[in-house]
């Protein structure tokens, strides 16, 4: 049974997604503010965590970071603001994804089931080579491992960053528009926000050496081969 660790301070919120989400067959575990969701989640690591961005003690920005910390869980934030700032806050703190509230809860079960087959599955469009080990520079990607490593440094990618990496890995030189990514990476069918790409091909570059992926304006990105 997949684990969720629900943080959310509204009590009539979070009573009616944690019964939701039981409904459709998930264990949930609850949590009212931060502090008391980082405790949660250190006792038993779930599989995946939603994270309202406004808590109390400790809000769900800087809940995140701690968890990415020490964990590569799928994380998703939701929250009542739709600030671009604030979504950009989410994301560069380390979220896999957010969540505009209020929300529907077949929209919310769709978003943890693709943030769990990023999970489970990166390797899904894996490239396929003689070779399973691509080098691109001092960065080297072993597509059956999953590892990657610059100039011999194991780096710490989350699921969606490693999923990103393998995509731009299996073209490189091909530009792939924000949708593209969204598509293949994020499993939207239609529509998305493109700011959640942005903002993780930003973290990847961050890991990987910001020369290593590029932008082409009007477009989208590439990986300099």
């Amino acid at each position: 049974m997949t684990d969720v660790l629900l943080v959310e301070d509204d009590s009539l919120l979070r009573e009616a997604t944690q019964l939701s989400l039981e409904r459709y067959g998930y264990r949930v575990r609850a949590a009212s503010d931060g502090l008391a969701g980082l405790a949660a989640f250190r006792e038993r690591v779930p599989d995946v965590a939603v994270l309202d961005v406004m808590l109390p003690r400790l809000d769900g920005v800087g809940l995140v970071r701690l968890l990415r910390a020490e964990s590569t869980v799928p994380v998703l934030m939701v929250s009542a603001r739709t600030d671009p700032v604030d979504v950009v806050l989410g994301l560069e703190a380390g979220a896999d994804d957010y969540l505009t509230k209020p929300y529907d809860i077949p929209v919310l079960v769709a978003r943890i089931r693709a943030a769990l087959r990023r999970a489970a599955d990166a390797a899904r469009r894996a490239p396929r080579a003689d070779d399973p080990v691509l080098r691109f520079g001092d960065l080297t990607v072993d597509t059956a491992s999953l590892k990657v490593r610059r100039a011999g440094r194991a780096l710490g990618l989350t699921p969606t960053e490693r999923r990103l990496l393998l995509e731009f890995a299996a073209e490189p030189g091909v530009v792939l528009s924000r949708v593209t990514l969204l598509e293949r990476v994020w499993d939207y069918t239609c529509g998305g926000d493109t700011r959640v790409v942005d903002v993780h091909v930003l973290r990847l570059r961050a890991k990987i050496g910001h020369e290593r992926i590029v932008t082409v304006r009007g477009f989208g990105y590439k990986l300099v081969p």
